[in-house]
């Protein structure tokens, strides 16, 4: 198994390969909360499509189907029942009322949906919390090396830096 630079797991690293190790997690983070955001926002822009469809739907089949629905459900009841054609009419519209109070009731159902979905605000406060924690990070403190032994060190990282 190795690290994604390519090195044994366990090898010991240059600060140079740390840092852009963590140059490279921390670019792929962030392009992938932006595609997480991207994501989330796509949902939440159907959802209100939706409920924008539903809403003109409701609001279609009420202005333009009352006429035609209304006169041919009237002149039915008045057909079966033998009733006055005034209260057929009425019937007649109350049938369209409720299919459109249908129509308008999924509609919300829908909006609500789409204004409950905050993705992108979501991963908009996960970038900030993480940009957050970042600043405050302090680097781990490291025992003081031995004077015989800074020669050494310094001669590794210069070769594996190389």
């Amino acid at each position: 198994m190795s690290a994604p630079d390519g090195s044994p797991v366990g090898a010991e690293r240059s600060v140079g390969q740390l840092f852009a190790s963590a140059t490279a997690d921390m670019s792929a983070l962030v392009h992938d909360e932006i595609a997480l955001a991207k994501a989330q926002l796509k949902q939440d822009v159907k959802r209100g499509a939706t409920s924008g469809g539903a809403f003109m739907a409701a609001g279609v089949l009420l202005l333009f189907s009352l006429p035609m629905l209304s006169f041919a459900l009237a002149y039915g009841i008045r057909t079966w029942s033998d009733w006055n054609l005034a209260i057929c009419f009425l019937l007649s519209f109350a049938a369209n009322v409720l299919i459109a109070l249908v129509l308008a009731l999924i509609g919300v159902v829908f909006a609500k949906k789409a204004k409950k979905g905050r993705g992108p605000q979501k991963v908009a406060a996960s970038m900030k919390e993480t940009a957050g924690v970042l600043q405050k990070a302090k680097p781990h403190p490291r025992p003081g090396l031995p004077e015989d032994r800074v020669p050494q060190a310094i001669e590794a990282v210069a070769r594996s830096s190389s």
